[in-house]
């Protein structure tokens, strides 16, 4: 992305002004007031997506912290880690250490914290939870395909070191490799939260169950309750399943277990059956979009080609005949590994983020897919989107939708996997009252 040359440099000091004079002494709330200010030169560029206008920094151009050495980042998880009212974001790698970041919010942006300093082949995906009970968000990924481990780190909270690793715990040694997605929910309707995560070098789903005590704990329960298929089976080079949600999709009052093209009912005790929703499986996500009893589900391909999809129930939503699909967009998504759902206007109705990699292949140094496209779709709450480009000719993988700096807004966090790495990108929006000025 890059600013026509006058207005870009205009843009450019403004940030620089603003990062100079944002130094820690200044109270958080006035500098932030101070850098949004500064980001009304860039707004009338960035205004793609519908009406709203977005302020983009990067670590390309200096407005945070590069992530590290390494060009394999695979997961991007957000939190409020400092219980400061403020998120920050935690950066996996894979390929060379540290294998976690900490981006923590402060007075001219973002620190960065090591969390992890050791190397690591962390997998794509990752959960913010609070694992241990002492009311600190605590952090869950798993290891790739060179891997047969999952981790869940311990936040020190308060005693935080940027050049001091968090503590490390097992959840899982041994057995297959590779676990790509982990979600959290009391799946088992037992009053106390699972993690269900992915096995793929099983095809395999596990849940395990979190111990009394999980600090000393070598590793957790585990239960397998899914082997098989969901709708790996698609174009595109990778043919592994993928993509965990948490939402009750019978309108039961009990949290629901979605992934790759399917949801899963419980059945009593340890046993679930998957319900079939589509054909694709990848990146999923459920939300209720429109009026009615059951909400509804949207799946993007992933880690491949395909399309992307909104499902809705017409009858039983454990009769997979009775969910019926439809194509969000007018060509098919490649490689669309960044799936969110969010009121990202603030107009009271969810909306969807979608978008594509621009590179994954390691051999080549060109892009895979330089045209990669990010989209908003904004619903109007009756299960209608009007579509509109975020962003093209950029790499998101694992893109996040949240409030990133405080203000109340959804924002957007990108992570790229393999393009111009390393490297983060974080589009803040710009309030309303701002843009009338």
């Amino acid at each position: 992305m890059n600013f026509p040359p006058l207005a870009g440099w205009r843009a450019r000091q403004s940030i620089a002004a603003a990062r100079d004079v944002a130094k820690p002494s200044i109270p958080k709330e006035k500098a932030r007031a101070f850098l949004a200010a500064a980001a009304l030169l860039i707004a009338p560029l960035a205004g793609q997506a519908g009406q709203l206008h977005w302020q983009h920094l990067s670590s390309a151009t200096g407005d945070l912290p590069v992530p590290g050495t390494s060009t394999q980042q695979t997961g991007a998880v957000v939190g409020d880690f400092a219980h400061d009212g403020t998120n920050g974001f935690v950066l996996s790698f894979r390929q060379k250490a540290p294998a976690l970041v900490w981006y923590r919010p402060a007075a001219h942006g973002w620190d960065r914290f090591v969390i992890e300093s050791n190397f690591l082949s962390i997998e794509a995906g990752g959960v913010v939870f609070d694992v241990d009970g002492d009311g600190h968000p605590d952090i869950i990924f798993g290891g790739d395909w060179q891997s047969d481990e999952v981790w869940w780190w311990e936040n020190p909270y308060p005693n935080f070191d940027p050049n001091v690793s968090w503590k490390r715990h097992l959840i899982k040694k041994g057995g297959a490799t590779q676990h790509h997605d982990q979600v959290i929910g009391d799946f088992l309707g037992t009053g106390k939260p699972q993690l269900a995560f992915w096995n793929q070098g099983a095809k395999a789903i596990f849940l395990a169950e979190i111990p009394a005590d999980p600090r000393p704990a070598e590793s957790w329960p585990l239960t397998k309750i899914f082997s098989g298929g969901a709708g790996e089976a698609h174009s595109g080079e990778f043919h592994y399943a993928e993509g965990m949600a948490a939402c009750d999709i019978d309108g039961d009052g009990k949290v629901d277990l979605l992934a790759g093209n399917l949801w899963f009912k419980h059945r009593g005790g340890k046993k679930f059956d998957p319900i079939q929703i589509g054909p694709i499986g990848g990146r999923i996500a459920a939300g209720k979009f429109k009026p009615g009893k059951y909400p509804q589900v949207v799946i993007a391909p992933g880690d491949g080609d395909g399309p992307l999809r909104f499902y809705e129930c017409t009858g039983n939503p454990e009769n997979s005949r009775d969910w019926v699909g439809r194509n969000l967009l007018e060509r098919d998504m490649i490689h669309g590994h960044s799936l969110q759902v969010a009121d990202i206007d603030g107009d009271g109705h969810l909306d969807i983020f979608a978008a594509e990699m621009a590179k994954w292949s390691e051999g080549r140094p060109d892009d895979d897919n330089p045209k990669a496209t990010a989209w908003i779709l904004f619903g109007d709450g009756n299960g209608n989107f009007r579509e509109t480009v975020f962003a093209t000719g950029v790499g998101f993988h694992e893109a996040r939708v949240a409030d990133l700096n405080g203000d109340g807004l959804p924002d957007i966090l990108d992570k790229p996997y393999n393009w111009k790495v390393p490297r983060v990108d974080v589009w803040l929006q710009i309030p309303a009252t701002q843009n009338a000025r």
